[in-house]
């Protein structure tokens, strides 16, 4: 079984695809977070996973990301769409803003970030870590829906499960940074890794600790929002999908590109 599109989400992203089947796959780096469900989105076949299991049994630090990617990939996936949702570092951009962002902050810790970590150093380009032709399809496509879409920005990532301190908080928007989230790397690095292109759909679903007053972050809060706004996301992000173009002429597939591998890729 094939798909030219992967989709990385929430559980309630799996009504997206019709005429699904699971697939159940392993990978040199363990199982994904759950079976695969392969579909059709219009002409489109797309590979769907949930990040963090059906269940949600996967806390943002313990995600298997490396076999997310790896299983898209061997599936014959090139193309990835990423939803998630973020908290706001700017007043402007409150809940239910969408925020395509053109780059990233790495603020986790221990979490394994590379595919090469061993038979020879590898050094692959980051400097625009989000591939642009899938960004300014999400964006055309926001816009079209009537989100409040902002083209551009950081998201910072944190290691999670915790949410930020208000001088985190603080600190992070001082920097300039847009949104902050727990799940976009090393989704977004190891897609790279393996020249896939990846887009972050980010939903702002709170302004995070240090923008407002208040008693902070919950995660009750969070999942409720997200929640009233699946539906609206999965329109989003089935609109994306048939959108990105059939063949690839972006830098994405050509990153590793005169790279001696110590393995080959699926």
């Amino acid at each position: 079984m094939r798909a030219d599109i992967g989709v990385i989400g929430g559980s309630g992203f799996y009504s997206l695809l019709d005429d699904a089947e699971e697939v159940s796959l392993t990978t040199p780096y363990g199982p994904p977070s759950d079976v695969v469900t392969v579909g059709r989105i219009g002409e489109r076949s797309v590979a769907f996973i949930p990040r963090h299991g059906r269940d949600h049994r996967f806390p943002p630090h313990r995600i298997p990301y490396r076999a997310n990617l790896w299983a898209l990939r061997s599936l014959g996936v090139r193309q990835v769409l990423a939803p998630s949702a973020v908290g706001s570092l700017r007043t402007e951009h409150g809940p239910g803003t969408i925020v395509i962002p053109d780059q990233i902050v790495d603020r986790t810790s221990g979490r394994v970030q590379t595919y090469y970590d061993a038979g020879g150093a590898v050094h692959v380009s980051f400097a625009d870590p989000y591939c642009p032709s899938g960004r300014a399809v999400a964006v055309t496509a926001a816009r079209a829906t009537e989100w409040n879409v902002v083209d551009g920005g950081t998201l910072v990532v944190i290691e999670g499960p915790r949410f930020s301190s208000r001088a985190e908080s603080r600190w992070f928007a001082g920097n300039g940074w847009t949104i902050v989230g727990m799940t976009g790397f090393p989704e977004s690095i190891l897609a790279r890794e393996l020249a896939l292109c990846y887009t972050t759909l980010s939903l702002v679903t709170d302004l995070d600790a240090g923008v407002e007053a208040g008693e902070g972050v919950t995660h009750d809060e969070v999942m409720a929002f997200f929640a009233q706004n699946v539906v609206r996301m999965r329109t989003l992000v089935a609109d994306t999908v048939q959108a990105l173009p059939e063949e690839r002429t972006c830098a994405c597939g050509s990153v590793l590109d005169g790279i001696k591998l110590p393995f080959d890729l699926p």
